[in-house]
């Protein structure tokens, strides 16, 4: 079975299986119930709001399914069965949208059980830690478990490009890719922030409400015009990486460091989404889907970056590569 037909499969058996275990309790224990029912609680651990059981059951359900409909959508369209570290990726999300969605129904269950009223019911913090320790952890155990075999690091057996350079000649290799659908987003939290302004002069927003709320527009404003356009240099000095639009700040990787690079298809699916991602072992920089220069590291480790012409980059880093003496 090809890990597609596995996600479809399982994926589909797992939607009935997590609204089961989402409407049973529930409905078994209906009578104990106060209506409406205690769903969120303040920091002191008291109720400050309600909802019917119906409400609460569909919301918890629909949440799940929006979730479940992404994951599934994703696995027939996408390309995210191609790589190892997405096929993780997917799995974790799929396992941890039910498990979260059937652990917050149920802790909430409990938290009514024979309450007088919704006023009457508790919830312990470690109820809350438990749903998301246990969502988080079986996320982890369903990666690993259905993550396949190793990627190879140069697709379909080929050698890596190299160009032939002359004696004497210095060459650079320079590209820029840029996300228009990245650009728009970034500028969305410049607009909440004039937005916030707004309320504020009119008196419709606290002051410390505006400060904090800016500080977190400011955050993703940053992050955004940081990451919708990126720039790769190549040169006998080593491979620059400049963010935003005025390439800057640069990551700097000497040629001493790099083991061999080439040209490859990647996808955000591939890759955990677009921007900066990483774990263990893997780094990439995805600004688009589509042609990217991957750059293995002598540590053994990778770097993905969006950027066009990829094969003319790799070509020039082998042929560097191959010209400068091995520390």
């Amino acid at each position: 079975m090809s890990p597609r037909t596995r996600a479809l499969t399982l994926g589909g058996l797992w939607a009935p299986l997590v609204v089961a275990a989402i409407l049973i309790p529930a409905l078994l224990l209906r009578d104990r119930l106060p209506d409406p029912l205690a769903t969120h609680w303040s920091s002191g651990g008291r109720p400050d709001s309600s909802m019917s059981l119906p409400v609460s059951l569909l919301f918890a359900i629909g949440i799940f399914l929006v979730l479940w409909a992404v994951s599934m959508g994703v696995a027939v369209h996408g390309q995210v069965f191609d790589r190892r570290l997405s096929r993780g990726y997917w799995w974790a999300v799929l396992a941890w949208s039910g498990l979260f969605a059937a652990g917050m129904e149920l802790s909430t269950v409990l938290a009514n059980l024979d309450a007088p009223a919704w006023t009457e019911a508790r919830s312990p913090v470690w109820a809350a830690v438990t749903v998301l320790l246990v969502s988080v952890l079986g996320a982890v155990a369903a990666g690993f478990a259905f993550r396949g075999a190793p990627d190879q690091p140069v697709p379909d057996g080929e050698a890596p490009p190299a160009l032939r350079l002359r004696a004497g000649e210095r060459s650079v290799w320079v590209s820029r890719v840029l996300n228009p659908w990245l650009a728009l987003l970034a500028a969305l939290p410049a607009v909440v922030a004039l937005v916030l302004l707004v309320l504020w002069f009119i008196g419709v927003l606290p002051s410390a409400t505006l400060w904090a709320s800016l500080a977190g527009t400011v955050i993703v404003f940053v992050a955004g015009i940081l990451t919708y356009t990126v720039s790769v240099r190549v040169s006998p000095a080593g491979v620059a990486v400049g963010f935003g639009p005025f390439g800057w700040p640069v990551r700097r990787i000497p040629l001493a460091k790099i083991e061999t690079a080439w040209a490859e298809d990647r996808f955000p699916s591939q890759v955990g989404g677009w921007g900066i991602r990483g774990v263990p072992g893997m780094a990439a920089i995805m600004i688009r889907g589509g042609d990217c220069l991957v750059l293995r590291y002598r540590s053994g480790g990778q770097l993905i970056i969006s950027t066009d012409d990829a094969r003319n980059g790799a070509s020039l880093i082998n042929a560097l590569i191959a010209e400068t003496p091995t520390p």
